[in-house]
Protein backbone atom coordinates (compact mmCIF):
# COMPACT_ATOMS: atom_id res chain seq x y z
CA UNK A 1 0.00 0.00 0.00
CA UNK A 2 1.24 3.45 -0.79
CA UNK A 3 2.01 5.59 2.22
CA UNK A 4 0.20 8.53 0.71
CA UNK A 5 -2.97 8.99 -1.27
CA UNK A 6 -4.24 12.28 -2.68
CA UNK A 7 -7.95 12.86 -2.97
CA UNK A 8 -8.79 11.68 -6.50
CA UNK A 9 -9.75 14.36 -8.97
CA UNK A 10 -8.95 17.44 -6.90
CA UNK A 11 -5.96 18.61 -8.95
CA UNK A 12 -7.54 17.85 -12.33
CA UNK A 13 -11.12 18.77 -11.59
CA UNK A 14 -10.55 21.81 -9.44
CA UNK A 15 -11.22 24.47 -12.04
CA UNK A 16 -14.61 23.02 -12.90
CA UNK A 17 -15.44 22.29 -9.27
CA UNK A 18 -14.68 25.80 -8.11
CA UNK A 19 -15.86 27.56 -11.22
CA UNK A 20 -12.46 29.06 -12.07
CA UNK A 21 -9.56 27.60 -14.02
CA UNK A 22 -7.31 30.22 -12.44
CA UNK A 23 -8.17 28.93 -8.97
CA UNK A 24 -6.79 25.52 -9.89
CA UNK A 25 -3.37 27.13 -10.12
CA UNK A 26 -3.55 28.57 -6.60
CA UNK A 27 -1.54 26.74 -3.94
CA UNK A 28 -3.95 24.36 -2.17
CA UNK A 29 -4.69 24.23 1.53
CA UNK A 30 -3.60 20.74 2.52
CA UNK A 31 -5.77 18.68 4.85
CA UNK A 32 -4.01 15.72 6.46
CA UNK A 33 -6.05 12.57 7.16
CA UNK A 34 -4.48 10.31 9.80
CA UNK A 35 -6.77 7.31 10.21
CA UNK A 36 -6.09 3.56 10.12
CA UNK A 37 -7.17 1.98 6.84
CA UNK A 38 -5.84 -1.44 7.84
CA UNK A 39 -5.39 -3.41 11.05
CA UNK A 40 -7.73 -3.87 14.00
CA UNK A 41 -9.02 -0.27 14.02
CA UNK A 42 -9.83 -0.06 10.31
CA UNK A 43 -13.40 -1.18 11.07
CA UNK A 44 -13.93 2.15 12.81
CA UNK A 45 -11.43 4.56 11.27
CA UNK A 46 -11.89 4.00 7.53
CA UNK A 47 -15.27 5.69 7.70
CA UNK A 48 -13.72 8.79 9.26
CA UNK A 49 -11.25 9.02 6.38
CA UNK A 50 -14.20 8.98 4.00
CA UNK A 51 -15.96 11.62 6.08
CA UNK A 52 -13.03 14.02 5.78
CA UNK A 53 -12.86 13.41 2.03
CA UNK A 54 -16.57 14.22 1.77
CA UNK A 55 -16.10 17.43 3.74
CA UNK A 56 -13.17 18.45 1.54
CA UNK A 57 -15.22 17.80 -1.58
CA UNK A 58 -18.13 19.84 -0.23
CA UNK A 59 -15.86 22.72 0.76
CA UNK A 60 -14.30 22.79 -2.69
CA UNK A 61 -17.73 22.75 -4.29
CA UNK A 62 -18.56 25.81 -2.16
CA UNK A 63 -15.45 27.68 -3.35
CA UNK A 64 -12.68 26.35 -1.12
CA UNK A 65 -11.25 28.54 1.65
CA UNK A 66 -9.67 31.97 1.28
CA UNK A 67 -9.96 31.59 -2.49
CA UNK A 68 -7.84 28.43 -2.39
CA UNK A 69 -8.78 24.81 -3.04
CA UNK A 70 -8.45 22.11 -0.39
CA UNK A 71 -6.39 19.00 -1.05
CA UNK A 72 -6.68 15.92 1.15
CA UNK A 73 -3.50 13.98 1.93
CA UNK A 74 -4.31 10.53 3.27
CA UNK A 75 -1.86 8.27 5.10
CA UNK A 76 -2.41 4.85 6.67
CA UNK A 77 -0.88 4.37 10.15
CA UNK A 78 -2.28 0.82 10.01
CA UNK A 79 -3.43 0.55 13.67
CA UNK A 80 0.26 0.75 14.64
CA UNK A 81 0.66 3.33 17.41
CA UNK A 82 4.33 4.32 16.79
CA UNK A 83 3.51 4.55 13.08
CA UNK A 84 0.91 7.21 13.89
CA UNK A 85 3.72 9.47 15.13
CA UNK A 86 5.81 8.77 12.02
CA UNK A 87 2.89 9.50 9.71
CA UNK A 88 2.04 12.69 11.61
CA UNK A 89 5.61 13.87 11.16
CA UNK A 90 5.43 12.97 7.48
CA UNK A 91 2.25 14.99 7.05
CA UNK A 92 3.73 18.05 8.74
CA UNK A 93 7.28 18.03 7.41
CA UNK A 94 7.06 16.35 4.00
CA UNK A 95 3.49 17.10 2.93
CA UNK A 96 3.32 20.46 4.74
CA UNK A 97 -0.34 20.03 5.66
CA UNK A 98 -2.19 22.93 7.29
CA UNK A 99 -4.36 20.77 9.54
CA UNK A 100 -4.75 17.11 10.50
CA UNK A 101 -7.96 15.23 11.20
CA UNK A 102 -7.05 11.95 12.80
CA UNK A 103 -6.65 9.21 15.40
CA UNK A 104 -9.25 7.06 17.10
CA UNK A 105 -7.61 5.33 20.06
CA UNK A 106 -6.05 7.38 22.82
CA UNK A 107 -2.78 5.47 22.49
CA UNK A 108 -2.53 6.69 18.90
CA UNK A 109 -3.34 10.25 19.99
CA UNK A 110 -0.76 10.07 22.78
CA UNK A 111 1.78 8.89 20.21
CA UNK A 112 0.99 11.79 17.89
CA UNK A 113 0.63 14.59 20.43
CA UNK A 114 4.35 15.29 21.11
CA UNK A 115 4.98 15.47 17.36
CA UNK A 116 2.09 17.88 16.83
CA UNK A 117 3.34 20.11 19.64
CA UNK A 118 7.00 19.93 18.56
CA UNK A 119 6.16 21.00 15.00
CA UNK A 120 3.33 23.35 16.01
CA UNK A 121 0.78 21.45 13.99
CA UNK A 122 -2.98 21.52 14.37
CA UNK A 123 -5.09 18.39 14.89
CA UNK A 124 -8.77 17.64 15.40
CA UNK A 125 -9.52 14.50 17.40
CA UNK A 126 -13.08 13.21 16.84
CA UNK A 127 -13.56 10.32 19.27
CA UNK A 128 -14.72 9.94 22.86
CA UNK A 129 -11.76 9.64 25.21
CA UNK A 130 -10.64 9.51 28.84
CA UNK A 131 -9.91 13.21 29.34
CA UNK A 132 -6.92 14.15 31.49
CA UNK A 133 -5.45 16.17 28.63
CA UNK A 134 -5.65 19.55 26.95
CA UNK A 135 -3.08 20.46 24.32
CA UNK A 136 -2.88 23.86 22.70
CA UNK A 137 -2.43 22.12 19.34
CA UNK A 138 -5.40 19.74 19.56
CA UNK A 139 -9.15 20.32 19.50
CA UNK A 140 -11.17 17.50 21.05
CA UNK A 141 -14.52 17.18 19.29
CA UNK A 142 -15.44 13.78 20.78
CA UNK A 143 -16.83 13.28 24.27
CA UNK A 144 -14.93 13.72 27.52
CA UNK A 145 -15.91 11.31 30.36
CA UNK A 146 -18.46 13.77 31.77
CA UNK A 147 -20.16 13.80 28.36
CA UNK A 148 -20.48 10.02 28.01
CA UNK A 149 -19.20 7.71 30.78
CA UNK A 150 -20.58 9.52 33.83
CA UNK A 151 -24.06 10.17 32.34
CA UNK A 152 -24.24 6.52 31.22
CA UNK A 153 -23.49 5.26 34.72
CA UNK A 154 -26.03 7.68 36.18
CA UNK A 155 -28.66 6.34 33.77
CA UNK A 156 -27.90 2.72 34.66
CA UNK A 157 -27.92 3.47 38.37
CA UNK A 158 -30.91 5.79 38.58
CA UNK A 159 -33.18 4.55 35.80
CA UNK A 160 -32.36 0.82 35.69
CA UNK A 161 -31.39 0.30 39.35
CA UNK A 162 -28.01 -1.31 38.60
CA UNK A 163 -26.03 -2.35 41.70
CA UNK A 164 -23.18 -4.51 40.32
CA UNK A 165 -20.77 -3.27 37.68
CA UNK A 166 -18.54 -4.96 35.12
CA UNK A 167 -16.02 -2.51 33.65
CA UNK A 168 -14.79 -4.31 30.51
CA UNK A 169 -12.24 -2.67 28.25
CA UNK A 170 -9.44 -3.07 25.76
CA UNK A 171 -6.06 -2.88 27.46
CA UNK A 172 -4.80 0.63 26.74
CA UNK A 173 -4.95 4.14 28.15
CA UNK A 174 -8.56 5.12 27.29
CA UNK A 175 -10.32 2.18 29.00
CA UNK A 176 -7.92 2.13 31.94
CA UNK A 177 -8.22 5.84 32.67
CA UNK A 178 -11.97 5.91 32.06
CA UNK A 179 -12.46 2.93 34.36
CA UNK A 180 -10.26 4.56 36.99
CA UNK A 181 -12.61 7.53 36.89
CA UNK A 182 -15.72 5.32 36.91
CA UNK A 183 -14.43 3.16 39.78
CA UNK A 184 -13.83 6.27 41.88
CA UNK A 185 -17.24 7.64 40.89
CA UNK A 186 -19.04 4.39 41.74
CA UNK A 187 -17.34 4.13 45.14
CA UNK A 188 -18.23 7.76 45.79
CA UNK A 189 -21.83 6.71 45.14
CA UNK A 190 -21.57 3.98 47.76
CA UNK A 191 -20.86 0.96 45.53
CA UNK A 192 -18.76 -1.68 47.34
CA UNK A 193 -15.50 -2.85 45.80
CA UNK A 194 -16.89 -6.41 45.71
CA UNK A 195 -19.62 -5.17 43.38
CA UNK A 196 -17.15 -3.92 40.78
CA UNK A 197 -15.47 -6.33 38.34
CA UNK A 198 -12.78 -4.98 36.01
CA UNK A 199 -11.46 -6.85 32.99
CA UNK A 200 -9.07 -5.93 30.16
CA UNK A 201 -8.33 -7.73 26.90
CA UNK A 202 -5.84 -7.06 24.08
CA UNK A 203 -6.72 -5.32 20.83
CA UNK A 204 -8.33 -7.75 18.42
CA UNK A 205 -9.25 -10.22 21.19
CA UNK A 206 -11.47 -12.98 19.78
CA UNK A 207 -11.98 -15.72 22.39
CA UNK A 208 -14.66 -14.35 24.73
CA UNK A 209 -16.20 -17.57 26.01
CA UNK A 210 -14.57 -17.68 29.45
CA UNK A 211 -14.80 -13.93 30.02
CA UNK A 212 -18.49 -13.82 29.15
CA UNK A 213 -18.99 -16.84 31.43
CA UNK A 214 -17.32 -14.88 34.25
CA UNK A 215 -19.58 -11.89 33.55
CA UNK A 216 -22.62 -14.17 33.65
CA UNK A 217 -21.50 -15.65 36.98
CA UNK A 218 -20.79 -12.18 38.42
CA UNK A 219 -24.32 -11.15 37.46
CA UNK A 220 -25.93 -14.13 39.19
CA UNK A 221 -25.40 -12.80 42.74
CA UNK A 222 -28.95 -11.51 43.07
CA UNK A 223 -28.18 -7.86 42.35
CA UNK A 224 -29.01 -6.04 39.09
CA UNK A 225 -25.79 -6.07 37.02
CA UNK A 226 -24.59 -4.17 33.95
CA UNK A 227 -21.50 -4.13 31.74
CA UNK A 228 -19.87 -0.78 31.00
CA UNK A 229 -17.87 -1.49 27.85
CA UNK A 230 -14.81 0.36 26.61
CA UNK A 231 -13.92 -2.50 24.25
CA UNK A 232 -12.56 -1.02 21.03
CA UNK A 233 -12.30 -2.02 17.40
CA UNK A 234 -13.07 -5.38 15.84
CA UNK A 235 -12.99 -7.20 19.20
CA UNK A 236 -16.56 -6.00 19.66
CA UNK A 237 -17.88 -8.39 17.01
CA UNK A 238 -16.95 -11.67 18.81
CA UNK A 239 -17.78 -10.11 22.21
CA UNK A 240 -21.36 -9.35 21.23
CA UNK A 241 -21.66 -12.65 19.40
CA UNK A 242 -20.61 -14.51 22.55
CA UNK A 243 -23.18 -12.61 24.60
CA UNK A 244 -25.78 -13.98 22.21
CA UNK A 245 -24.27 -17.47 22.33
CA UNK A 246 -24.59 -17.53 26.12
CA UNK A 247 -28.10 -16.07 26.01
CA UNK A 248 -27.22 -12.97 27.99
CA UNK A 249 -30.06 -10.62 27.18
CA UNK A 250 -30.32 -6.93 27.94
CA UNK A 251 -32.99 -7.75 30.51
CA UNK A 252 -30.53 -9.86 32.52
CA UNK A 253 -27.24 -7.95 32.11
CA UNK A 254 -27.48 -4.83 29.96
CA UNK A 255 -24.32 -3.65 28.22
CA UNK A 256 -23.72 0.05 27.68
CA UNK A 257 -20.90 0.65 25.19
CA UNK A 258 -18.81 3.76 24.59
CA UNK A 259 -17.09 2.55 21.41
CA UNK A 260 -19.87 0.73 19.58
CA UNK A 261 -21.99 2.62 17.11
CA UNK A 262 -23.82 2.06 13.88
CA UNK A 263 -20.66 1.22 11.92
CA UNK A 264 -19.60 -1.56 14.30
CA UNK A 265 -23.12 -3.04 14.43
CA UNK A 266 -23.43 -3.07 10.65
CA UNK A 267 -21.15 -6.10 10.52
CA UNK A 268 -23.03 -8.41 12.88
CA UNK A 269 -26.46 -9.92 13.48
CA UNK A 270 -27.97 -7.56 16.05
CA UNK A 271 -31.04 -9.69 16.82
CA UNK A 272 -29.65 -11.11 20.12
CA UNK A 273 -28.39 -7.63 21.09
CA UNK A 274 -31.68 -5.79 21.00
CA UNK A 275 -32.04 -3.74 24.17
CA UNK A 276 -28.32 -3.34 24.88
CA UNK A 277 -27.18 0.27 25.02
CA UNK A 278 -24.63 2.78 23.82
CA UNK A 279 -23.84 6.28 25.06
CA UNK A 280 -22.89 8.86 22.43
CA UNK A 281 -23.57 12.46 21.45
CA UNK A 282 -25.18 11.47 18.13
CA UNK A 283 -27.19 8.64 16.61
CA UNK A 284 -28.14 8.25 12.97
CA UNK A 285 -31.75 7.65 14.00
CA UNK A 286 -32.19 11.15 15.49
CA UNK A 287 -34.66 13.17 13.46
CA UNK A 288 -33.55 16.64 12.43
CA UNK A 289 -33.28 18.53 9.15
CA UNK A 290 -29.51 18.86 9.56
CA UNK A 291 -29.13 15.12 10.14
CA UNK A 292 -31.34 14.28 7.16
CA UNK A 293 -29.14 16.49 4.96
CA UNK A 294 -25.95 14.94 6.33
CA UNK A 295 -27.16 11.37 5.77
CA UNK A 296 -28.30 12.21 2.23
CA UNK A 297 -24.92 13.80 1.44
CA UNK A 298 -23.13 10.75 2.86
CA UNK A 299 -25.15 8.35 0.75
CA UNK A 300 -24.54 10.46 -2.34
CA UNK A 301 -20.80 10.69 -1.66
CA UNK A 302 -20.39 6.96 -1.01
CA UNK A 303 -22.88 5.90 -3.70
CA UNK A 304 -24.32 3.48 -1.15
CA UNK A 305 -27.62 4.07 0.64
CA UNK A 306 -26.74 1.31 3.10
CA UNK A 307 -23.72 3.14 4.56
CA UNK A 308 -24.51 4.21 8.10
CA UNK A 309 -23.45 7.34 9.97
CA UNK A 310 -22.17 7.51 13.56
CA UNK A 311 -21.00 9.76 16.39
CA UNK A 312 -17.32 10.17 15.41
CA UNK A 313 -18.52 11.17 11.94
CA UNK A 314 -20.58 13.97 13.46
CA UNK A 315 -17.58 14.99 15.60
CA UNK A 316 -15.47 15.08 12.42
CA UNK A 317 -18.16 17.13 10.67
CA UNK A 318 -18.33 19.62 13.56
CA UNK A 319 -14.54 19.92 13.78
CA UNK A 320 -14.15 20.44 10.05
CA UNK A 321 -16.89 23.09 9.95
CA UNK A 322 -15.36 24.92 12.92
CA UNK A 323 -11.88 24.79 11.40
CA UNK A 324 -13.17 26.22 8.10
CA UNK A 325 -14.96 29.01 9.95
CA UNK A 326 -11.86 29.77 11.99
CA UNK A 327 -9.66 29.90 8.87
CA UNK A 328 -12.07 32.35 7.22
CA UNK A 329 -12.26 34.43 10.40
CA UNK A 330 -8.46 34.49 10.84
CA UNK A 331 -7.89 35.11 7.13
CA UNK A 332 -5.05 32.59 7.19
CA UNK A 333 -4.22 28.93 7.86
CA UNK A 334 -1.48 29.97 10.30
CA UNK A 335 -1.82 27.58 13.24
CA UNK A 336 -1.56 30.17 16.02
CA UNK A 337 -4.14 32.44 14.40
CA UNK A 338 -6.54 29.56 13.71
CA UNK A 339 -6.20 28.28 17.29
CA UNK A 340 -7.18 31.71 18.62
CA UNK A 341 -10.11 31.94 16.21
CA UNK A 342 -11.37 28.46 17.16
CA UNK A 343 -12.41 29.50 20.67
CA UNK A 344 -16.12 30.26 20.66
CA UNK A 345 -16.80 28.79 17.23
CA UNK A 346 -20.33 27.42 16.90
CA UNK A 347 -21.73 24.74 14.57
CA UNK A 348 -25.21 23.27 14.50
CA UNK A 349 -25.29 19.74 15.92
CA UNK A 350 -26.84 17.10 13.70
CA UNK A 351 -29.05 16.15 16.63
CA UNK A 352 -30.29 19.69 17.23
CA UNK A 353 -28.88 22.56 19.24
CA UNK A 354 -25.46 24.11 18.79
CA UNK A 355 -21.96 22.79 19.52
CA UNK A 356 -19.62 25.40 21.00
CA UNK A 357 -15.82 25.21 21.23
CA UNK A 358 -14.75 26.15 24.74
CA UNK A 359 -11.56 27.63 26.14
CA UNK A 360 -10.31 24.17 27.13
CA UNK A 361 -10.44 23.00 23.47
CA UNK A 362 -13.42 20.74 24.24
CA UNK A 363 -16.96 21.07 22.93
CA UNK A 364 -20.27 21.61 24.63
CA UNK A 365 -22.47 18.77 23.33
CA UNK A 366 -25.68 16.90 24.21
CA UNK A 367 -25.44 13.37 25.67
CA UNK A 368 -27.72 10.62 24.36
CA UNK A 369 -28.22 6.99 25.37
CA UNK A 370 -29.54 4.69 22.66
CA UNK A 371 -30.97 1.19 22.72
CA UNK A 372 -29.92 -1.24 19.98
CA UNK A 373 -32.70 -2.16 17.57
CA UNK A 374 -32.89 -5.24 15.36
CA UNK A 375 -31.98 -3.16 12.30
CA UNK A 376 -28.65 -2.08 13.80
CA UNK A 377 -29.88 1.41 14.61
CA UNK A 378 -30.46 2.97 18.04
CA UNK A 379 -33.61 4.26 19.66
CA UNK A 380 -32.82 7.18 21.98
CA UNK A 381 -34.07 6.30 25.48
CA UNK A 382 -32.49 9.17 27.40
CA UNK A 383 -30.82 12.50 26.71
CA UNK A 384 -29.60 15.53 28.57
CA UNK A 385 -31.49 18.79 28.69
CA UNK A 386 -29.34 20.93 26.42
CA UNK A 387 -25.59 20.65 25.97
CA UNK A 388 -22.90 19.58 28.45
CA UNK A 389 -19.50 21.36 28.42
CA UNK A 390 -16.62 18.90 28.04
CA UNK A 391 -14.35 18.72 31.10
CA UNK A 392 -10.69 18.16 30.26
CA UNK A 393 -9.80 17.08 33.81
CA UNK A 394 -11.99 14.79 35.92
CA UNK A 395 -13.56 16.03 39.13
CA UNK A 396 -13.43 12.45 40.47
CA UNK A 397 -9.65 11.95 40.46
CA UNK A 398 -7.82 13.58 43.38
CA UNK A 399 -4.84 14.49 41.21
CA UNK A 400 -7.07 16.20 38.63
CA UNK A 401 -10.00 17.80 40.38
CA UNK A 402 -8.12 21.06 40.96
CA UNK A 403 -6.89 21.36 37.37
CA UNK A 404 -8.35 23.70 34.78
CA UNK A 405 -7.65 24.05 31.05
CA UNK A 406 -7.99 27.53 29.59
CA UNK A 407 -6.12 28.47 26.40
CA UNK A 408 -7.03 32.16 26.57
CA UNK A 409 -5.03 34.94 28.24
CA UNK A 410 -4.03 35.41 30.98
CA UNK A 411 -4.04 31.67 31.87
CA UNK A 412 -3.14 30.13 28.47
CA UNK A 413 -2.54 26.72 30.03
CA UNK A 414 -3.80 23.20 29.65
CA UNK A 415 -3.43 22.19 33.30
CA UNK A 416 -3.71 25.30 35.46
CA UNK A 417 -3.77 24.38 39.16
CA UNK A 418 -6.53 26.42 40.78
CA UNK A 419 -5.09 25.80 44.26
CA UNK A 420 -1.45 26.74 43.64
CA UNK A 421 -2.28 29.20 40.86
CA UNK A 422 0.46 27.68 38.70
CA UNK A 423 0.76 26.00 35.31
CA UNK A 424 3.18 23.09 35.05
CA UNK A 425 3.08 23.03 31.26
CA UNK A 426 2.43 19.28 31.28
CA UNK A 427 -0.84 19.22 29.37
CA UNK A 428 -1.17 15.46 29.07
Amino acid sequence: MKSKQLLPGIALGLGATLGSHALAEVEPIKVGVLHSLSGTMAISESTLKDTVLMMVEQQNAAGGLLGRPLEAVVVDPASDWPLFAEKARELLTEEDVDVIFGCWTSVSRKSVLPVIEELNGLMFYPVQYEGEESSENIFYTGAAPNQQAIPAVDYLMNDLGIERWVLAGTDYVYPRTTNKILEAYLKDKGVAEADIMINYTPFGHSDWQSIVSDIKAFGSAGKPTAVVSTINGDANVPFYRELGNQNISSFEIPVVAFSVGEEELSGIDTTPLVGHLAAWNYFQSVESDANDEFIAAWHEFTGNDERVTNDPMEATYIGFKMWAQAVEQAGTTDVDAVEDAMIGQEVENLTGGVAVMNKNHHLSKPVLIGEIQDDGQFEVVWETDGVVPGDAWSDFLPESKMLLADWTAPISCGNYNTETKTCSGQNY
